[in-house]
C-alpha cells in the first residue's frame, strides 16, 4: 500500500515541485546522445579475438552485480578494473558539481569541523579547485568573519572597496595599512563608492611624509589610470599589466568610482589557475554550515550578507522535519544560496530532502574516523552502498551527492566517485595540514595536530550538540565521536595537487577522461568492478618489507 508522503513528485514541470527544476537530468537520454570517448577509441580487434572475448563472457562485475554479491559494501571491498588508455593524465577533466548550480574543478570539499575548516583551510581549498565549508561551532560573528575573510582573499571586481574622503589624514592611511595589510585607497568627494574619483593613495605616497596630520589630498596621486565601466575582467587585467599599477579603479562615464581591481588578485589568478571562484564577482567560493534551530535563521541571514555560496545543513541524521523546514526557509528567503541537505544514507531520506528543495545531498552516517554513531546508536550504513543507493536515486532529479566520511586514501576518492558521488568531503585527510586550525605538538618525535569529531565530548561542550538535535541545556549528552590527533600533512598547497594527480591517473587507468565519463560508464555497464577478499586487501597493500619510507 502506498502512502502520499512516500511519493516523490514528478519533475515534469509541475508547479508543486519547483525544487526539481524544469529540465531534470535524464541518464538514459544523456547517455544515448553522445558516444563516450572510451567507446570511440576502443581498439578494433580481429574477428577471431572478438568472438573469443564474447565467448569468454563478462570479466568482472557490473555495479549492480557487485552490490548483489557484496551487500553492506565498503570502499575496501572492491576495486575497479582497468580500461584502455589513449590519453595522458593532463587530458583528464575533474570538473564536477557540488550542488545543482555550483561547479568545481576538483571534487574536494572540507568537512565543517572545528579542527578542520576555518578560513585558512577554506582559502587553500578554493585556490586548489575545491571548496571549504566553515564550521558553526562558534558564534555567528566568528563564522561570518571567517566567511568574509575567504570571500575577500581574492577578488575580481571589488564592488565594495575601502574608500576615503577628502577629510582623511595620512595617519588614517597608515592605520589601515597596519590593521588590514594593504594601501592603495581611492579618494572620492563623498568618501564612499559611487563618489567622484579624485585620486588614490598608495604606500609610496606616504613613505617619506613626516606629518601624519597632513590631508590625503596633499599626498594622493591625482593622475590616475582608470578603466571604464563595462570592461571585462580580462581587459582590466591587461590594462593593469601594461600600466604596471597595483590598483586599477573602474569609473563610469561621469567619473564616479564603481569598482576596483587589485594587482595581487591578478597574481593569484596566475598562480592558481584551477581556483574555485564565483562567476560574476570572481571571489573565492566558500560554504558554511548551519544547524536546524530557529536561532540558526539569524546565522543564515548574516552569512547571506557576506555572499556565502552554499549552506550545508549539518545534522548527523538529516531526515527530520526541522531540516526540511530550514531548507524551505533558506530557499524562500535566500534563493540565490544553494543548500546541501543531509546527512542521509537511504533513498527515502534523500527523497524527503529533495522534496523540501535542497540543491545537493551529503551522504554518510557513522563512517568517519572519529565517529562512533554506528557503535553507539546501531544506526547508519556502510559508506559505499550508501553512496551508490542515494546517488542512483538523486541523479533522477539532477541532485549531486557528496560522499562524506570514510575517505582514508586517494583510492577511496576514486571509488566514491565511481559509485555516483560528485564530490568527496574529507575531515581526517585534511586535518593536520598547516592550514587547519590548531597548534602542532610533538609526541614520540612526530608532529601532530588535534582532531576531534563534532560528536565528541569536547566539541559538544562547545556547542555542537545541536547537530544531534539535543538541547544545549540537557544534562545528559550522548557522545557520538572521539578526540584524537593526526600527523602533520604539510601544506594543502602541496597535498591537494597530489590528491588531484592521483585522481587523474586513476581515471586514466580506468580509461576515462572525466568524472562525467566515469558516471556514464558505470551507468551503461561499461565499467567493471572486482570483489576483494580479506587476503586480496592484504595483498594490495604494502607487505613483506620493513622500514617503509615515502
Amino acid at each position: 500500500m502506498s502512502h502520499e508522503e512516500d511519493h516523490v513528485p514528478s519533475s515534469s514541470g509541475s508547479k508543486e515541485s519547483p525544487a526539481f527544476g524544469h529540465t531534470p537530468f535524464s541518464p538514459l537520454r544523456s547517455l544515448a546522445s553522445v558516444r563516450p570517448g572510451y567507446v570511440t577509441h576502443r581498439p578494433q580487434l580481429p574477428e577471431k579475438l572478438s568472438a573469443a572475448l564474447a565467448e569468454h563472457g563478462l570479466d568482472g562485475f557490473k555495479i549492480e552485480q557487485l552490490l548483489e554479491a557484496l551487500p553492506g559494501l565498503t570502499y575496501d571491498d572492491f576495486l575497479l578494473l582497468p580500461g584502455h588508455i589513449y590519453f595522458s593524465p593532463q587530458d583528464v577533466s575533474t570538473s564536477t558539481r557540488i550542488t545543482r548550480n555550483i561547479r568545481l574543478k576538483c571534487p574536494f570539499v572540507s568537512s565543517p569541523m572545528d579542527t578542520v575548516s576555518e578560513s585558512g583551510l577554506a582559502v587553500a581549498m578554493a585556490l586548489q579547485g575545491g571548496i571549504g565549508i566553515i564550521h558553526y561551532n562558534c558564534t555567528i560573528e566568528e563564522q561570518v568573519a571567517m566567511v568574509r575573510s575567504v570571500k575577500r582573499y581574492k577578488n575580481g571586481f571589488i564592488t565594495d572597496p575601502l574608500v576615503m574622503g577628502t577629510d582623511s589624514k595620512v595617519k588614517d592611511i597608515r592605520a589601515i595599512k597596519q590593521s588590514r595589510g594593504f594601501s592603495g585607497i581611492p579618494i572620492t568627494d563623498t568618501g564612499k563608492i559611487g563618489g567622484n574619483l579624485l585620486g588614490i593613495v598608495c604606500t609610496r605616497d606616504i613613505d617619506f611624509v613626516g606629518d601624519d596630520d597632513l590631508p590625503v589630498t596633499d599626498v594622493m596621486t591625482r593622475d590616475v589610470i582608470v578603466a571604464k565601466e563595462g570592461c571585462t575582467l580580462s581587459q582590466a587585467n591587461e590594462l593593469m599589466k601594461s600600466s604596471k599599477k597595483g590598483k586599477l579603479p573602474i569609473v563610469n562615464e561621469k567619473g564616479h568610482l564603481v569598482a576596483l581591481i587589485s594587482r595581487t588578485d591578478l597574481l593569484k589568478n596566475r598562480d592558481y589557475p584551477n581556483c574555485s571562484v564565483d562567476k560574476t564577482s570572481k571571489q573565492l567560493l566558500c560554504g558554511a554550515a548551519v544547524g536546524t534551530r530557529d536561532s540558526d535563521r539569524a546565522r543564515v541571514a548574516a552569512l547571506a550578507v557576506e555572499h556565502v555560496d552554499v549552506i550545508v545543513i549539518d545534522s548527523a541524521q538529516g531526515d527530520s522535519t526541522f531540516q526540511a523546514e530550514m531548507i524551505r526557509y533558506i530557499k524562500s528567503n535566500f534563493p540565490n544560496i544553494d543548500v546541501v541537505g543531509g546527512n542521509v544514507v537511504t533513498a527515502r531520506q534523500a527523497a524527503h530532502l529533495i522534496a523540501a528543495g535542497c540543491d545537493g545531498l551529503r551522504v554518510g552516517m557513522g563512517v568517519g574516523s572519529i565517529c562512533t554513531t554506528q557503535e553507539v546508536m546501531a544506526c547508519g550504513r556502510p559508506q559505499a552502498v550508501s553512496v551508490y543507493q542515494v546517488s542512483r536515486f538523486a541523479r533522477r532529479f539532477d541532485i549531486p551527492c557528496i560522499a562524506d566520511g570514510g575517505i582514508r586514501s586517494p583510492g577511496h576518492i576514486m571509488k566514491a566517485l565511481s559509485l555516483g558521488a560528485s564530490c568527496v568531503m574529507m575531515g581526517s585527510m585534511l586535518a593536520g595540514s598547516h592550514e587547519a586550525p590548531g597548534e602542532f605538538f610533538y609526541r614520540d618525535g612526530v608532529r601532530y595536530k588535534k582532531y576531534r569529531g563534532m560528536g565528541s565530548k569536547e566539541a559538544m561542550e562547545k556547542g555542537s550538540s545541536t547537530r544531534y538535535l539535543m538541547s544545549s541545556k540537557e544534562a545528559i549528552k550522548v557522545e557520538q565521536g572521539v578526540s584524537g590527533a593526526v600527523a602533520d600533512k604539510g601544506s594543502l598547497h602541496y597535498f591537494l595537487p597530489h590528491l588531484h594527480m592521483c585522481l587523474r591517473q586513476a581515471l586514466q587507468d580506468i580509461g576515462l577522461t572525466s568524472i562525467d565519463e566515469l558516471h556514464q560508464g558505470v551507468q551503461r555497464g561499461d565499467v567493471f568492478f572486482e570483489k576483494r577478499t580479506t587476503a586480496a586487501q592484504s595483498e594490495g597493500r604494502v607487505h613483506t618489507v620493513q622500514h617503509v619510507t615515502g
